[in-house]
C-alpha cells in the first residue's frame, strides 16, 4: 500500500512539474484523486502508468507483527547452503567478512552507542528492531543482481540462517509466519514510535 501511495505522489509531482515546464499553472489537485494517467505521461512523452498487476507484484510489504508474511518455512541449515551460493560473495563466508555490509555480529551487547560511534557496524544482531524486516528486505532487495528472484522458501531459509548466525534463534529452529514475528531482537527497545505531533 505504501508503494501505491508513493507511485500516486510521484505521478502528481510529474504532472505539476510538466505543467510548470510548459508555462501552465498547475490545476488544483486532490491527492486522493490523481490526474488521469494518460495526462501525466503525455507532456514529456516518456514512461507509462503502472498496471494493476505490476503494482500488485510489488505491494508485498511485511509488517513488524508479521502481517504480509507468506506461507512457507525455513531452517538455518537450509539457509546456510543458499547463503554460500547466493550471498557469501558480497557478505563473506559467515556474514562477517564483507566486502559489503556486515550482517552478523552482536557487539556491542550493552547500550545502543551508534550515534556516538558511527563506525560500528549495524548488523542484524545489534541494530535491526524486527526479525520480519530481515525477511522483507531479503525478499525485496536481494540478491542485488536479481532482486525478488528468491522463492519465499529461500527467503525463510536465509532469514533463519542469519538469525541463527546472530545467536537469536537456535540451530534447530524452524521459522514461519507464526514464529518469525515472535523472535525478540535485542535492538527493538531502542526503536520507538515518534510521538511528536505533526
Amino acid at each position: 500500500m505504501k508503494r501505491v501511495r508513493l507511485a500516486l505522489g510521484a505521478m502528481l509531482l510529474a504532472a505539476a512539474s510538466s505543467s510548470l515546464l510548459h508555462g501552465q499553472a498547475p490545476a488544483a489537485s486532490n491527492p486522493r484523486k490523481p490526474a488521469p494517467a494518460a495526462a501525466v505521461a503525455a507532456p514529456l512523452g516518456i514512461g507509462r502508468p503502472a498496471t494493476p498487476a505490476e503494482i500488485a507484484a510489488w505491494d508485498d510489504d511485511v509488517m513488524p507483527d508479521g502481517t504480509g508474511l507468506p506461507r512457507g518455512s525455513g531452517t538455518p541449515s537450509a539457509g546456510a547452503a543458499i547463503f554460500a551460493t547466493r550471498c557469501a560473495g558480497c557478505h563473506g563466508k559467515t556474514g562477517k567478512e564483507g566486502p559489503n555490509d556486515v550482517l552478523v555480529g552482536a557487539e556491542p551487547k550493552q547500550g545502543f552507542p551508534f550515534s556516538k560511534d558511527p563506525s560500528l557496524p549495524h548488523t542484524i544482531g545489534n541494530y535491526w528492531p524486527y526479525a520480519t524486516t530481515v525477511f522483507d528486505y531479503i525478499r525485496r532487495a536481494m540478491p542485488p543482481d536479481a532482486p525478488g528472484s528468491l522463492s519465499d522458501g529461500d527467503v525463510y531459509n536465509l532469514t533463519a540462517f542469519l538469525l541463527n548466525a546472530n545467536e537469536l534463534i537456535p540451530a534447530d529452529a524452524v521459522i514461519d509466519a507464526t514464529s518469525l514475528p515472535k523472535v525478540v531482537m535485542p535492538a527493538r527497545p531502542h526503536f520507538v514510535p515518534d510521538s511528536r505531533r505533526r
